[in-house]
């Protein structure tokens, strides 16, 4: 795409230190000097993937087109074109299933396989959404091992310690969304739990609301809490009951009850976000083909399991000609950005070729559907540039208009790229273009053409927040579709050896309008910024171009720290009546941090002290720490085994030690070295997300088919011991952590017994069921009564 540099009559600004900073640290690679470098570097990549006659041509073209303000998202601008092994897709969507471990009745995967699957989607650089409402609630039964449910919350801790430890390539922490269905039955603790100091540090949360929730809380009905899990005895004899439909009902409460405790959270801590998941799924071109129902990280994407967002903004201030009317009358270069999009929809399409995916299902998910996400960013400068005020109808309808053009050419360029290189896998016209879905509201001779032709692309259209892109390619343009937050600030950067530099961060719009001559002492109307409109200006402009948008827009509606709590709540009442995907607010107070001060007296919120001994910790602290090593020797069908675990404790308040920190030295030999080795992290992490015990207890329960193993004993009525068996060598280790704590807390322990007769090196055949007590598979029936022949537990009777 060629333009004519006339046009636009802008001075070539010379670059911001932040952006000059943040350029080098973040996206120039070794040999590279310039943001030119760069741009050679990721459009030869995108190229590659081409047929090798056109290699060149497509090169010159995606370079030409990266210069001219269509960029990739961060994940690409940094890593295509490098021998690095990290993807150039920015977030993903994984699933989590209702088991620990393989995968659950419903074929998605158990918890600590999609906790390990995450681990690696960030570790290559990617962001991950989950929804965990697929895991059964707090107190229902788990039939398998005769034990109550801990609730998604408490695997949240998990994934969340995880993340922080996880360094992501780049050496940048992986963002997490978590998502919870409002008719969950722990949905109350979830939308609370970030109210504990330290809690879930690495996720954004969201509650999915549906249409029908929404009708109760208008017609003033109750709402049910519901699983399909079963509820345990204690839950039944509250009231836990059977729906027709075959779910169990947890609990009933009013929808205004349930309402307020998420809208005071909103309020107060700016959490939870609400996904309207019916509209999503309603408004998807492939809602014949997927559910969804959780977002990436920041709301832009709407993705099924193992979805993922591939990302490009256009730089709108690009296209502005005779900013603030010098030189001639400001207009929009509609014709140009509709070429740079159209370029950009096949840049996209090449990533899809040319990344590293984490996960085969990623790939997979993504070859047969190849959503892509063309977006803007610069929005707020852009209109302040035309002339046009943020929060008028003016500045809205040319916002409409330049979503409608994005939307036009996108899918117009899909349909081409589909003639030459074929449609996505899962198109079927029929279905895609069925009354309802965003692309039935396309204009018909588009309709027509994508009938005929399909359409290379399912999804094209995303408007996400572009952070460091905006700073390091667009002078500090307003974020994606928001306005500017304030015209010039300070900004504090932590020097990677140490000590802080700080810098004078100014807006684009503003600095271009100083160096065209304008007085920014006496700025015109058209400078709006955020926090001056009222609240309801910012949600009128995601009313204006989400219909033009097929997955979603991230936004932040600001509202002041005074806003009444009754309008608040209207705002979520509005979006979802005029059909958004989701909202996002944020009011400044006294737990969040304000932006605007004010000396009013702020209402008292709860707030948890956390105990020491589960208090989150960051990081390992430094230095070294007092450890036991112990040498543990367990039986199984292959006889006996022999490990060295070390167990690190960190003294904390009250003269008590706390476990942190897990380690099998190396050199040990066998074939579950590698499965201990990764409990032995898994455990580190959960101690120090302060969870041990849960995670402890979760290993107790972990079984295999290669029969039982033995470790520890278990006294009988009269004193005599018996062997303990345990379901697998992950529970029996377990079993022998579990003691090694409790012996350095002088709390009472289970005897572990080291038999010394060459017979016992193999476990005798058990003869019955599984008993509760002992863990030997002996329990019989003997006088009516459940009876272990091992250690005389006596179970039911009847």
């Amino acid at each position: 795409m060629k333009r004519d540099p006339s046009s636009t009559r802008l001075p070539a600004l010379p670059l911001q230190p932040i952006s000059q900073d943040v350029l080098h640290e973040k996206y120039l690679k070794p040999g590279e000097t310039s943001e030119a470098d760069l741009m050679r570097r990721v459009a030869r990549a995108l190229a590659g993937v081409e047929a090798e006659p056109l290699r060149v041509q497509w090169e010159q073209r995606f370079f030409d087109n990266l210069q001219a303000g269509a960029i990739g998202a961060g994940r690409i601008m940094s890593a295509a074109g490098t021998p690095l092994e990290a993807t150039l897709i920015n977030c993903f969507v994984q699933p989590v299933g209702d088991s620990i471990q393989g995968r659950d009745d419903e074929g998605f995967p158990g918890i600590y396989e999609a906790l390990r699957e995450a681990a690696e989607t960030m570790r290559r650089g990617g962001g991950v959404g989950y929804d965990f409402s697929r895991i059964r609630p707090r107190g229902a039964d788990v039939k398998a091992t005769a034990s109550l449910a801990s609730g998604p919350c408490s695997y949240m801790d998990v994934f969340d310690h995880s993340c922080s430890t996880v360094e992501s390539a780049g050496a940048r922490r992986g963002a997490q969304m978590g998502v919870l269905r409002m008719d969950h039955p722990d949905v109350l603790e979830f939308i609370t739990a970030k109210r504990t100091p330290g809690r879930w540090n690495n996720f954004n949360v969201s509650v999915a609301v549906g249409d029908d929730f929404m009708r109760a809380l208008q017609g003033g009905e109750d709402w049910a809490l519901v699983h399909k899990a079963k509820p345990g005895a204690a839950l039944l004899a509250q009231g836990a009951h059977l729906r027709e439909d075959g779910a169990w009902v947890y609990r009933t409460l009013p929808a205004q009850q349930l309402w307020d405790t998420v809208m005071k959270s909103a309020y107060d801590f700016a959490e939870p976000g609400i996904l309207f998941v019916d509209t999503m799924n309603r408004d998807n071109n492939l809602r014949y083909a997927e559910k969804i129902t959780a977002t990436n990280p920041c709301g832009e994407q709407p993705l099924p399991p193992y979805g993922c967002c591939d990302l490009g903004p256009i730089v709108l201030p690009r296209f502005v000609r005779h900013a603030f009317g010098f030189g001639g009358t400001a207009d929009f270069d509609f014709e140009g950005f509709a070429a740079a999009t159209a370029v950009q929809v096949r840049a996209l399409d090449n990533v899809l070729a040319l990344t590293h995916w984490p996960l085969p299902q990623q790939d997979a998910e993504s070859r047969s559907k190849r959503r892509i996400g063309v977006g803007f960013t610069g929005l707020g400068n852009a209109l302040a540039m035309l002339r046009l005020r943020y929060d008028r109808p003016e500045g809205r309808d040319m916002a409409a208009r330049i979503a409608r053009t994005m939307r036009d050419a996108a899918y117009a360029a899909s349909v081409e790229l589909a003639k030459e290189k074929g449609a996505f896998p899962l198109f079927d016209a029929a279905k895609y273009l069925e009354t309802g879905t965003f692309a039935s509201r396309l204009d018909e001779p588009l309709k027509e053409q994508i009938r005929r032709h399909g359409i290379r692309n399912s999804h094209l259209l995303s408007i996400a927040p572009t952070g460091t892109v905006s700073l390091a390619f667009a002078d500090n343009a307003s974020n994606g579709i928001e306005p500017p937050f304030s015209w010039t600030y300070k900004r504090r950067k932590r020097a990677a050896e140490g000590g802080t530099t700080e810098y004078v961060v100014e807006d684009h719009a503003w600095r271009l309008f100083r160096s065209l001559g304008g007085d920014t002492a006496k700025l015109p109307a058209w400078f709006v910024s955020a926090l001056q409109m009222p609240a309801a200006d910012h949600l009128a402009m995601m009313e204006a171009v989400q219909p033009f948008i097929d997955s979603a827009i991230s936004k932040t509606v600001n509202v002041p720290a005074d806003y009444p709590y009754a309008d608040f709540q209207g705002l979520y009442l509005e979006a979802w009546r005029a059909g958004l995907k989701g909202l996002a607010t944020y009011r400044p107070n006294e737990i969040l941090g304000a932006v605007l001060t004010t000396d009013e007296a702020k209402p008292e919120v709860e707030r948890r002290q956390a105990d020491p001994m589960r208090a989150m910790i960051e990081s390992r602290p430094k230095g070294q720490l007092p450890a036991v090593v112990e040498k543990v020797e367990y039986w199984t069908q292959q006889g006996r085994q022999t490990l060295y675990i070390v167990v690190s404790f960190l003294p904390v308040a009250g003269g008590r030690e706390r476990a942190i920190e897990f380690f099998m030295p190396v050199g040990q030999s066998g074939e579950s070295q590698q499965w201990i080795t990764s409990s032995m992290r898994m455990l580190s992490l959960a101690a120090r997300g302060g969870f041990l015990e849960r995670a402890l207890a979760d290993m107790r329960k972990v079984a295999w088919d290669r029969g039982p193993v033995r470790l520890g004993t278990h006294a009988r009525p009269d004193g005599t011991p018996v062997p303990m068996w345990h379901d697998s060598e992950v529970a029996a280790i377990a079993y022998a952590i579990q003691n090694i704590i409790a012996r350095r807390n002088g709390e009472p322990v289970a005897q572990l017994v080291t038999p010394s007769a060459p017979a016992a090196t193999e476990p005798a055949t058990m003869a019955g069921a599984k008993c509760p007590e002992c863990g030997a598979h002996a329990m019989i029936r003997k006088d009516g009564c459940d009876f272990c022949t091992q250690c005389g537990h006596v179970g039911a009777c009847g």
